[in-house]
């Protein structure tokens, strides 16, 4: 980051320089004239010669002194072509200089360092880190797009690099190259996910500025780090910690329910003492479920507090911020300390604190009502510290310390600065209206100041008096007369202009005095200001319409002058008042009312803050704050959520992993005809349930923490809360989708080796919960070969031979099914959406294996897994997956089970039966069904033996969530009809016409995704339908074929999301030859 600024620092500085050299090489006269710049020219050419030197000193001479020249801010980009020479220089000091250089010039010679760029990625591969490190630097400092591909392989690599510095600047040419080619911003996630799990401080900081910068939504991306970077928090250098805390107060605005609630609450309890039945049912709920903070959020709370005593303003800043957004109200209050203690730092910095101190002592005063004195004002301030002061002493003023303050006022009054006198009298005013004690007081103040020999002060004043004044105006005849004389000597337009609107007002109270001014008035109405001008007029028509008998000549006489006045507002208004209050035959009916008009009751002013403007709906401590308007690049805090998001997210694995092996004797032996039957219960609730929870996407962590732990309540509220969840998590996972699609035949790839073992440790579920899955299971498995004895040829293409393992090597299942079994099958989904659908066989099943463990990760055990694309017999929302495990080895391998599971929020696994052994180069295969929420979030659990267990992942394609559907043409345009708009998104496709016949269509699109064919009445419209596994939404797909080679991909779903991942795997597949 410092680097960064430190370029930018440069860039101006050489800018300037540039211009100056090119003045003076223009006034350069041939005899030499200017010796100066002659020197110059020398200068450099002597540096040309030192650079072209066979002396490694001479050259390490010339560089030190051009990174000298750069940093004074001269232009030496002249010398590129000498410099980019020395770029394989052998000697690492002068290869650290030149790459110093070339940071900052290779923006601008981009052809010259286009020429280097072999060195470049040579020099990545150095033992020195420091090379490494700034070859990395030039390479993403060399802003052309057909490098990408180059900067895109370096930043992979150096993101893997042994050095943490090299992956701190790997962080740092992310968000170069994302903005050289947004569309790098897939690969650029996968750079980021990998570097956020790194547990170097020097890397923390950079890699979360990538993440702002890149893709600040992708909160799914911090769960798993969140814990990490709030204990490394403390040791992450500053302006990494500034940037971390920002980022983890969204995060934290996101994933946990307000502390606010609570004494919301409490004051609505004591101020609503008459309320409805309903209201105190309501508030007795409140009471009886207290606030019970997160402890992740109150882990960023404690670890934080520490940085409220960091020498770095900034991070005193940050952590202020977070306090006030984040924590509950009675913490607040440590951070005024520390931000008092910054107002003795440089006057930039206290314009800041005093900006955020205003912000707060508006909602909260106590905070720094203790601090006071710390608020008065300096006379070396300038003027702007000066005015933010007032605004945060008026802010703080209450009846007990108003007395002081107006004393200090008094001074401030007195002083030099007048725009900052000004703004004082507008101080007390402020006060007079706020602390109804002090009005009189502080109105006969203000009187006094009217005598003051500054005008400026004068005028101020009397301003402030005629809006104090209207508060009421019975009281004060006296001052309205001084305020009248005053009209001799005052000159300033808007003091004039406010004396005599008060005249008018009070013309009633003022019967002598009003005529009076008017008659001065119209003396000098020609030579007045047009404010002052636009007065007169309302005084002479409020006088006429009260007092004609004395003013009736001198106000026709006004509208006489008015009526040529070289100002068109001025000679309006005459027009306007000498129809409404001189009776003619053309007076309208308005004439009648002319009195109330001019006369009415006007409301009096609301002397309001000029800074209070809502600021306070920016983020403190930030730009848009400072500025208040919206900057670029700002992101705005969300609302608290109703319900905290699932907490278990965040978990830390080694805890679970503790629960794993609790002893499981007492599970076993639950009472299995009770868990059996629950299994009904739990579809029906679940069924009903479904569509109130659609609404909130965070609605079932308290569920889970305060139900029982039996299948019943987790696995329904978990699901409730998975339906729609996904949006943040499945964006995000389509590239690991896409990466799984792309290596699916590469089963002894090394990469899918270290893919499949990634995660060091995993979760699992209570040991209970599982056990009693394994007692239904066993009771469905008895069931089921009882209603299916005729068919059981056929029972291991529905995996279901893990129930009687074998050692015998099986071959893997075939996508054919009997019809018979298949019926049977399609009336085990109950959760159908609408009387058109009903589930379809499947038209084409890809028989490609995806590598779940590879043999040398597994010691001998491979595992491989793929989609059969059937319904699941063990649950209607889950989705088929067939696993095959080979013993490579040798040796029998024992006791084949799954172990933990470390499963995202909502999602299900129902596991297979324990393998007691595997022979010697035997082979078996096994069914599971996991409910992946319609997300194509990875489910990561523990693939155990006897001796053994591996941490395996499974994630499936988008197009495995879903269902085939057979429907008719006119149910589906029906369908999609009903759902267009935002359930809708579409892309253009373009491709040789022979990949647009029918067929090819068909093969295409059923090999990304389990679709039916619709019947279509048009050769050029091409329809699939299918729905989602875990919720029923429709999913319609149409290809629309164009004139020429283009055609058009649609998608209708209420799961957008999905829609919009499948739309992305399936345009590159059709566009494809």
């Amino acid at each position: 980051m410092s680097s960064n600024s430190f370029a930018y620092n440069e860039q101006s500085g050489g800018g300037e320089a540039t211009e100056l050299g090119q003045e003076a090489t223009s006034t350069i006269s041939p005899s030499g004239a200017f010796g100066l710049f002659s020197s110059d020219l020398k200068k450099n050419e002597d540096l040309k010669q030192m650079l072209e030197s066979t002396k490694d000193s001479a050259k390490l001479d010339a560089m030190k002194r051009i990174v000298g020249m750069i940093a004074k801010g001269k232009n030496a980009s002249e010398l590129f072509p000498a410099v980019v020479k020395n770029v394989a220089s052998k000697n690492i000091e002068i290869k650290k200089l030149v790459y110093v250089y070339l940071v900052r010039y290779a923006e601008e010679q981009q052809d010259l360092a286009l020429l280097s760029i072999s060195t470049f990625q040579r020099a990545l591969k150095d033992p020195n880190q420091l090379i490494r490190a700034s070859a990395l630097r030039v390479l993403s400092s060399i802003r052309v797009p057909i490098i990408v591909p180059i900067m895109m392989l370096a930043i992979k690599e150096a993101s893997a690099d042994l050095s943490p510095y090299v992956r701190k600047n790997a962080a740092h040419a992310i968000q170069k190259l994302y903005s050289l080619d947004p569309e790098q911003k897939e690969m650029l996630i996968e750079v980021i996910e990998k570097l956020l799990k790194d547990k170097s401080t020097l890397v923390a900081g950079s890699v979360v500025m990538a993440f702002e910068e890149v893709c600040p939504d992708r909160i799914d991306l911090i769960h798993k780090n969140y814990r990490k970077l709030c204990n490394l928090l403390v040791d992450v250098e500053e302006w990494g910690q500034v940037v971390i805390i920002h980022m983890l107060t969204r995060y934290a605005r996101t994933q946990f329910v307000s502390p606010w609630k609570e004494d919301d609450g409490l004051e609505d309890n004591e101020k609503n003492f008459y309320e409805s039945d309903d209201e105190q049912k309501e508030k007795t709920d409140q009471r009886k479920k207290p606030y019970t903070m997160d402890p992740d959020h109150r882990l960023l709370i404690r670890n934080t507090k520490p940085l409220l005593q960091s020498r770095n303003a900034a991070v005193v800043m940050a952590v202020a911020q977070l306090y006030w957004h984040i924590s509950p109200k009675s913490e607040v209050g440590i951070i005024s300390k520390s931000l008092v203690r910054l107002l003795r730092s440089n006057r930039e910095v206290q314009y800041i604190v005093l900006q955020n101190i205003a912000t707060m002592s508006i909602q909260r005063k106590g905070m720094f009502e203790p601090y006071l004195k710390s608020f008065y004002v300096r006379s070396t301030d300038p003027t702007m510290i000066k005015t933010l002061k007032l605004e945060i002493l008026t802010n703080l003023a209450n009846e007990a310390n108003i007395s002081t303050l107006l004393r200090e006022f008094q001074t401030y009054v007195k002083s030099q600065d007048k725009q900052f006198a000004a703004a004082t009298i507008q101080t007390i005013g402020r006060c007079a209206t706020n602390i109804s004690e002090v009005t009189d007081t502080c109105l006969n103040g203000l009187v006094c100041l009217l005598s003051n020999r500054d005008e400026i002060v004068v005028a101020e004043s009397v301003v402030v008096i005629k809006k104090l004044l209207q508060m009421q105006p019975a009281q004060h005849g006296e001052i309205i007369k001084h305020m009248a004389k005053l009209l001799d000597s005052i000159t300033v337009p808007v003091a004039r202009a406010s004396i005599l609107w008060l005249i008018g007002e009070n013309c009633e109270r003022v019967p002598k005095i009003a005529p009076d001014v008017l008659r001065k008035m119209a003396k000098s109405f020609t030579s007045e200001d047009d404010l002052v001008k636009l007065q007169i007029l309302n005084l002479g028509a409020k006088l006429y319409l009260t007092n004609s008998r004395q003013t009736k000549l001198l106000t026709q006489y006004i509208l006489n002058l008015g009526k040529y006045d070289q100002n068109y507002d001025i000679r309006d208004r005459t027009r306007f008042i000498r129809q409404l209050i001189v009776p003619n035959e053309k007076s309208g009916a308005l004439s009648k009312y002319a009195k109330k008009i001019f006369l009415a009751q006007k409301p009096a002013p609301l002397l309001e803050s000029p800074f209070k403007v809502d600021r306070d709906h920016f983020q403190l401590g930030t730009l848009s704050h400072t500025l208040n308007t919206k900057a670029t690049g700002y992101l705005e805090l969300s609302n608290w959520p109703e319900v905290a998001p699932d907490p278990s997210v965040r978990n830390v694995e080694v805890i679970e992993l503790a629960k794993e092996w609790t002893p499981a004797g007492k599970a076993k032996k639950e009472n299995p005809a009770k868990k059996f039957y629950s299994e009904s219960e739990e579809e029906e609730d679940s069924s009903d349930s479904s569509s109130d929870s659609e609404s909130e996407s965070g609605s079932a962590s308290g569920e889970q923490d305060e139900g029982d732990s039996s299948d019943d309540s987790s696995e329904e509220s978990s699901s409730e809360h998975g339906s729609d969840s996904e949006s943040a998590s499945e964006v995000g996972d389509k590239r690991t989708a896409k990466r799984n699609s792309k290596s699916k035949g590469k089963s002894a790839d090394s990469s899918s080796e270290e893919e499949s073992s990634s995660d060091s440790e995993s979760e699992s579920e209570s040991e209970s919960e599982s056990e009693s899955r394994k007692v239904t299971k066993e009771k469905e498995k008895k069931k089921t070969k009882q209603d299916r004895n005729p068919l059981t040829k056929d029972v291991s293409l529905l995996d279901l031979d893990d129930f009687n393992p074998v050692s015998t090597p099986v071959a893997l299942p075939t996508p054919a099914l009997s019809p018979s079994l298949i019926a049977d099958l399609e009336g085990l989904n109950l959760s159908t959406s609408s009387s058109v659908i009903s589930v379809n066989t499947p038209v084409f099943v890809p028989v490609k294996t995806h590598v779940l463990l590879h043999r040398m990760s597994g010691r001998g055990l491979a595992a491989h897994y793929f989609f059969p694309r059937q319904p699941c017999i063990f649950g209607d929302k889950m989705v088929s997956v067939q696993i095959t495990l080979n013993n490579t080895t040798d040796r029998k391998i024992e006791n084949i089970h799954i172990g933990g599971k470390k499963l995202p929020m909502g999602m299900q696994m129902h596991v297979f039966n324990p393998i007691e052994s595997l022979e010697p180069e035997g082979s078996i295969t096994v069914s599971m069904g996991i409910d992946f929420c319609d997300s194509t979030q990875t489910a990561s659990f523990q693939l155990c033996t006897k001796d053994d267990c591996f941490n395996v992942n499974i994630q499936p394609p988008v197009g495995e969530l879903l269902l085939p559907v057979a429907m008719s043409e006119k149910d589906f345009k029906k369908e999609q009809g009903m759902l267009t708009g935002m359930n809708e998104t579409s892309t253009v496709i373009i491709a040789a016409p022979q990949n647009f016949t029918p067929s090819v269509i068909l093969q295409k699109v059923v090999n990304v995704a389990n679709v039916g064919v619709v019947p279509s009445g048009q050769d050029n419209i091409h329809r699939f339908a299918a729905k989602t596994v875990h919720s029923g939404s429709l999913m319609l797909v149409t290809v629309e074929l164009k004139e020429g080679s283009t055609a058009q991909l649609i998608i209708n779903t209420e799961r957008t999301v999905i829609g919009s991942v499948l739309l992305r795997e399936l345009k590159p597949v059709l566009s494809q030859g």
